[in-house]
């Protein structure tokens, strides 16, 4: 009996060893996908086929015995070189995927057709069209910022990623926002007028004041930075005629808060949109370098406007 289990287990050694070593016609520099839903089995046969492990038998036995079997990560896996198969097997349920991830930087007050397009020349497998429909009712909650991602990412996943970091940000300030009482909507969809309207903190301050006091008293807002999101450019020239054009965003001719935000303001936004400081001001305007200029009444607006806007 003890012979018996002696030749077992120098039989199991031998056959662990012949099936963690690497196949000699291991391919240098192939990728591997492990899709959704995929089964250990066929994760396993697919390994095999592709000369990366020996026995997809095996394989499988040794990643249900370490316990691995529901925890193998979809991906796109490049293996380099020859790869031992418990390697392998570590790699796949551990997310090792041996591509480098590239930096992506999403500038603050992006919408999401700016994002889309810069996505599609960074990302092998980025569907742009899709990631525009996906996003159709996700304009300010995709959050701007700088994120390291694989280059095959899709745009499900990049979607899920900007959205969870939104929520990350939100729930920091949860408490703030509690005590502002207002809907998360009405603070996001200010919050992404405030980030156009100024570049400064203590400016957003301000002209967040200026515009709930607005709403507040019933006079429309009378920003300018909507007529961007109505004709889908960064900057418009806007003109008299403008200001009656037939749109929900048009906040010269209507009331209140338009219908969503007009693009993915950053945290500084948001927090002095929650944060509004409260002055005796109705009317302010940005100078040619930047500079805010604020009064109390329409004349001195007038006269801000000729002093630092006339040609």
């Amino acid at each position: 009996m003890k012979i018996f289990l002696l030749s077992m287990v120098a039989l199991f050694i031998i056959s662990y060893g012949w099936y963690n070593y690497p196949p000699k016609n291991f391919p240098a520099e192939i990728t591997v996908t492990i899709n959704k839903g995929m089964t250990l089995k066929a994760i396993s046969q697919a390994l095999e086929d592709k000369g990366i492990i020996r026995s997809a038998f095996l394989f499988r036995m040794f990643i249900i015995a370490d316990g691995g079997e529901k925890k193998v990560i979809e991906g796109d896996y490049l293996f380099k070189e020859s790869t031992h198969a418990s390697e392998v097997a570590f790699r796949i349920t551990n997310g090792k995927y041996g591509i480098a991830p590239i930096k992506i930087v999403i500038p603050e007050g992006s919408i999401s057709t700016e994002i889309a397009n810069m996505l599609a020349s960074k990302l092998t497998k980025f569907n742009k069209n899709n990631f525009i429909r996906l996003t159709k009712n996700k304009e300010g909650y995709l959050f701007p910022d700088t994120y390291l991602v694989l280059p095959n990412v899709n745009e499900e996943q990049i979607i899920k990623l900007l959205t969870d970091n939104f929520d990350k940000k939100i729930a920091s300030i949860k408490f703030q926002i509690d005590i502002f009482g207002k809907p998360l909507k009405d603070i996001v969809t200010m919050a992404s007028i405030v980030e156009k309207e100024a570049p400064k903190i203590e400016d957003k301050k301000i002209i967040s004041g200026i515009l709930w006091k607005r709403i507040k008293i019933g006079m429309p807002l009378q920003v300018d930075v909507t007529f961007s999101y109505i004709y889908g450019t960064s900057t418009p020239k806007i003109y008299y005629t403008d200001l009656t054009v037939d749109s929900p965003y048009n906040l010269y001719k209507n009331k209140g808060l338009p219908p969503g935000p007009i693009n993915n303001s950053g945290l500084d936004s948001i927090t002095a949109t929650i944060n509004p400081i409260d002055t005796k001001y109705f009317y302010y305007l940005s100078d040619k370098i930047g500079v805010m200029h604020y009064a109390e009444t329409h004349d001195q607006h007038v006269a801000n406007k000729n002093k630092y806007l006339a040609k």
